[in-house]
């Protein structure tokens, strides 16, 4: 396989196969990406960690990664000696021939993107993207689109099924502190764009402000607010970086009355204001 860069923000063609190192990774740290292919990589070697949405994970050798569609991705770290296979499907492919996938990508309570591999597993999977890579750089190509169809539905349904099996493994059932971080990550997701007040959560929570800012810093370490500043600031850095859309536009696309309301906002917690980080 070739070192070459993941797609950035989707895939030009159905499916792309890649290794990516270190090197290649880091360029994720520049900003925020909103990606919106499906990527199923393997760490080979290394170790990076990330922030995909609004949780931060570690990622280790023998590490199966699913990246699911419309994810932030940024990269704080990754190791100058990492190494990652990776197959990438298309926006459009994962539409018309998602099955199993869409209980793991539209569910975000199910949604893990890491499974720990035994060594034995790590092998199997090491084994299968050769045998794909060799089968697509044959002359003629032994894989068509329509038997990576087929390819793509068993590596969906093997990754929730070694997912599966990780967690009845590896975890208990959540305690009640768990759930309501969970809970309301899961919100934060879905209306970080319109909700922006912690009230408005505690509300749809059905528990009190205080109950719920206690327990959010219990559980994570960082504040109710933090976090849902975090991911308006992670939409609004991808989108500042990757598209030509007007800073106005993306103010009303995060909920914000004005520009200059969110100019001030983005100032505040960043440090320059949006135009200046665009041009960074």
């Amino acid at each position: 396989m070739q070192d070459e860069k993941i797609p950035l923000i989707d895939c030009p063609i159905d499916y792309i196969f890649g290794e990516a190192s270190g090197k290649v990774l880091n360029e994720y740290g520049r900003f925020p990406c909103q990606i919106q292919c499906a990527v199923y990589a393997f760490m080979k070697k290394g170790h990076a960690r990330a922030t995909l949405n609004i949780t931060q994970y570690e990622f280790k050798e023998n590490d199966f990664i699913y990246v699911k569609p419309g994810s932030f991705l940024f990269v704080q770290e990754c190791s100058e000696d990492a190494k990652l296979s990776y197959i990438v499907f298309s926006s459009s492919f994962v539409e018309k021939n998602s099955y199993g996938m869409r209980r793991l990508s539209f569910q975000s309570h199910n949604y893990r993107p890491i499974v720990k591999l035994t060594s034995e597993q790590a092998e199997v999977i090491l084994q299968f993207s050769d045998v794909l890579e060799k089968a697509v750089n044959t002359t003629p190509a032994m894989l068509s689109v329509d038997r990576m169809i087929h390819v793509f539905n068993l590596i969906q349904q093997t990754y929730l099924e070694l997912d599966a099996s990780f967690e009845a493994v590896a975890t208990q059932a959540p305690d009640r502190k768990t759930e309501i971080f969970q809970e309301f990550s899961d919100l934060v997701l879905q209306h970080y764009n319109e909700w922006h007040h912690v009230a408005t959560y505690a509300d749809a929570m059905h528990i009190t402000v205080p109950h719920l800012c206690s327990t959010i810093k219990q559980a994570s370490g960082h504040t109710a607010g933090d976090i849902i500043v975090d991911a308006i600031l992670m939409d609004a850095k991808a989108q500042l970086k990757v598209t030509a859309m007007p800073i106005k536009e993306i103010a009303a696309h995060l909920g914000f009355e004005n520009v200059a309301f969110f100019n001030r906002f983005f100032k505040s917690h960043v440090g320059i204001t949006p135009r200046a980080y665009r041009n960074e």
